[in-house]
């Protein structure tokens, strides 16, 4: 046998080279495995309300890690629609939930729904064999993979992202759930309630309490046996604070702080467990906020047009009539026996309002976008959304973004839904050791896009395709590529004689995803 020295070299570097990917993918699984996640919700926190004096631990964090400069939130620019967002990284097309107050028969024959009351997602989840959310949330995959997770919050929105968990709630009333933990026994909400006083329902108990108490329940108890692989923390405010009053308010400013309090409890417990430099912690918001300048009694104004408007059902429904669904700076409308011709009247109705901004309907109808234009065609979904016009005004306290609203809030106090940049533009901060240091990324990112990025930071393939994207360019070596960027202005028209109606909804993309940047309408003379 002939001795081939070259052979034998190259063989050698093909095994070495071999190794090497082997130990680079079984270091990769490791640093996974090894991984945790925290994700920290700010419910309604503006990203112009992120600043050195006012949120001094958010601020540092930002400084630390990646501040996403152009996040967006999922529309309808409301709680559940963008917490289910959050937890599974789909449009509402296909995570099943479309609102915070929907029209489903199914659930409730006589009136609408409030989409995360337990006992109605219960229902939800009977009648649908277990699909009330069509697609598994990131923390239930999470333990699927045999992976520790838990989720606490001071709203409602925080048991849909782990139906199936053992849940420990309180609740002031249907509409209000001011603590939500899980898992939590028996045993465990017992020890809270001996460490930290009764859960926190008494109109007299205050959300900066609420908060604090669902904080020290995640950091003291859930994670008593040591960080989790999986975390979310759902703070209410600034939220209904902005709601009470308006974005900016000495109140609100408040209320920030105590969100800022509570992330650095978060983040000094982590230091504590030695657990900070294996942890990437995401800040995030559902949604932004604007102020109130105009209320409407949606149902009274078609009344008034000859339409059929009902918000309840005294008796049977009856083909034509209109149920009327009110969210915000949205409103959902369902016509009974969905009669075109109803609808055409409607989608008239609306565009010769002074207050419709961009209107979807199930049809096509001039003057209109398609609810697929949204993501938000689905069975079920309502036959025409309006979303509410909106400017760039400013409010008492200097805060710019005001809004026509439906006649649930009073005019002065805050409120979202919209498609104004105000309430599509969110907050997004990540810092840890998968990400860049001191970056400040342009791109458009979404809330659609927390799911997708968090199960990979984990190791975890998601169970089936994501709308959503891994934010890679806010990772390691991650580079800014904006040519990939493709923005969109989409118009609808329609004519009156000498009068038109007209609106606009502009979009980007990367990729797949697409983010809605902002929208609008209006009526006059052309």
């Amino acid at each position: 046998m002939i001795y081939d020295k070259a052979n034998e070299i190259r063989v050698c570097r093909a095994v070495a080279s071999s190794f090497l990917v082997a130990l680079s993918l079984a270091s990769a699984a490791h640093a996974a495995d090894n991984r945790k996640v925290v994700v920290v919700v700010w419910d309604g926190m503006r990203p112009d309300m992120v600043t050195e004096e006012q949120t001094p631990t958010l601020w540092k964090l930002r400084q630390e890690g990646v501040w996403f400069a152009n996040h967006h939130s999922v529309y309808p620019t409301v709680t559940q629609v963008n917490g289910t967002a959050i937890a599974i990284g789909a449009y509402p097309d296909r995570t099943g939930l479309i609102g915070n107050r929907e029209y489903r028969p199914a659930i409730r024959a006589e009136k609408i729904i409030d989409t995360a009351v337990q006992e109605l997602v219960q229902k939800g989840d009977e009648i649908s064999g277990g699909k009330y959310l069509a697609l598994p949330t990131a923390a239930e995959q999470v333990r699927a993979a045999g992976r520790s997770a838990v989720v606490a919050g001071s709203k409602s929105i925080a048991q849909l992202h782990d139906r199936k968990a053992e849940w420990t709630s309180a609740r002031r009333s249907e509409l209000a759930t001011v603590f939500a933990a899980a898992p939590m026994p028996p045993a465990l909400r017992e020890e809270a309630e001996r460490r930290f006083g009764p859960l926190l329902v008494r109109p007299t108990d205050k959300n900066a309490e609420r908060n604090a108490y669902t904080t020290r329940a995640m950091v003291e108890l859930l994670w008593r046996d040591g960080v989790p692989d999986f975390s979310v923390l759902w703070l209410s405010e600034p939220d209904l604070t902005q709601h009470d009053t308006a974005p900016g308010s000495p109140e609100s400013l408040a209320a920030i702080r105590s969100s800022d309090d509570n992330l650095a409890t978060v983040l000094r417990v982590l230091e504590t467990e030695k657990a900070r430099e294996s942890t990437d912690v995401l800040v995030v918001s559902d949604h932004g906020f604007s102020t109130i300048t105009r209320a409407v009694d949606v149902p009274q104004f078609l009344a008034a047009a000859g339409l059929d408007p009902v918000i309840k059902f005294d008796e049977p429904p009856k083909a034509g009539q209109i149920m009327v669904a009110g969210n915000a700076g949205s409103t959902f409308f369902y016509v009974i026996g969905r009669d075109p011709a109803i609808t055409r009247r409607l989608v008239e109705t609306l565009q010769r309002s002074d207050f419709a901004g961009v209107i979807f309907a199930r049809e096509k109808i001039e003057g209109t976008f398609e609810l697929k234009t949204a993501r938000l065609d689905r069975e079920g979904a309502p036959d025409v959304i309006v979303a509410m016009r909106w400017s760039d005004g400013k409010n008492r306290f200097g805060v710019p973004g005001e809004l026509v609203a439906d006649a649930t809030r009073a005019v002065g106090n805050g409120t979202h839904a919209s498609f104004s940049p105000r309430d599509v533009h969110n907050t997004l901060v990540a810092a840890g050791p998968s990400f860049r240091r001191g970056a400040n990324v342009t791109m458009p990112s979404g809330n659609i896009d927390i799911a997708p990025t968090v199960l990979h930071l984990l190791g975890i393939a998601p169970a089936e395709k994501l709308d959503g994207r891994v934010l890679s360019e806010a990772l390691g070596d991650g580079k800014e590529d904006v040519s990939v960027v493709k923005t969109e202005r989409l118009e609808a028209r329609r004519s009156f004689g000498d009068e038109e109606w007209q609106q606009y909804l502009k979009t980007s993309r990367v990729g797949d995803t697409i983010y809605f940047d902002e929208g609008n309408g209006s009526f006059g003379r052309q």
